[in-house]
């Protein structure tokens, strides 16, 4: 597949029709939105508009929400329509984050990580404290807390452990790098998160490792497709391992005082 296919594949099944366990998916004519179900946000991944609806359809979508009383993140796409959705957004008073890299892999196309050792460093976790684990170590790196990640986690892990995949690196007994993986369920794709390693321990193959057992796991399980939302340092990483971006993201918070 050529880059405009596999933005085609990616955009129906990942943006258009998923559904996520803890949301409710709602399709209107112009957007679809997913409304949490739990103690998370609201988003939008996908919208269909134009400079005459673009208007109109936020300040719904700000309404709606509102009335849910939830917050959202609308993430954009640098292919999505208007071409100027994010500055629209920011004037609705959107907090507007940084882009990530849309990186995607054909899994099969590299053997070397389909044949990798996997160290006995990487552990699969499968228990409150390595989830707990995990979090400390989110906490830690990004100096904010991720409470509301370790309940998605847990309720994840208890409720559709066949969706989900954990893994970390150990060492002494620390936890020093950590990963998760979603089997996007009726798609090609599964989706990595996290990857944060202690800053100390970073350049030791722990990031590769954790790829590694992701993408053994995904062809296992019949997944064509890697796919990440990536900062700038893992952008360069995953490109070694023969990712491509075909696209970037940019997340834009809804404003606390909604239509």
């Amino acid at each position: 597949m050529n880059k405009n296919e596999i933005i085609d594949v990616f955009t129906k099944e990942l943006r258009k029709n998923i559904h996520h366990a803890g949301w409710r998916r709602e399709e209107t004519d112009n957007v679809v939105r997913h409304v949490a179900e739990h103690n998370d946000k609201g988003f939008i991944l996908y919208s269909k508009l134009d400079e005459t609806s673009v208007h109109k359809e936020i300040e719904k979508e700000l309404h709606y929400f509102n009335k849910m009383n939830q917050e959202f993140e609308w993430k954009v796409y640098d292919y999505d329509t208007p071409r100027n959705l994010v500055e629209i957004l920011k004037s609705y008073q959107f907090e507007i984050e940084e882009p990530e890299a849309l990186m995607i892999l054909p899994i099969s196309d590299n053997k070397k990580l389909l044949t990798a050792p996997i160290p006995d460093y990487v552990v699969q976790i499968t228990e409150q404290k390595g989830i707990e684990d995990l979090i400390n170590l989110e906490d830690k790196i990004w100096n904010t807390s991720h409470a509301e990640l370790g309940e998605r986690l847990l309720r994840d892990l208890k409720n559709h452990p066949e969706d989900l995949l954990i893994f970390g690196c150990y060492d002494n007994g620390i936890l020093v790098s950590g990963a998760w993986m979603y089997f996007e369920k009726n798609t090609s794709f599964a989706s990595l998160w996290g990857g944060s390693t202690f800053e100390e321990y970073r350049g030791r193959g722990y990031y590769t490792s954790l790829i590694a057992v992701r993408a053994q796991a995904a062809i296992q399980k019949g997944y064509k497709y890697l796919t990440v939302d990536a900062s700038p340092m893992s952008k360069v990483i995953l490109e070694r391992h023969g990712f491509s971006c075909v696209a970037y993201s940019t997340p834009c918070q809804s404003p606390s005082n909604k239509l």
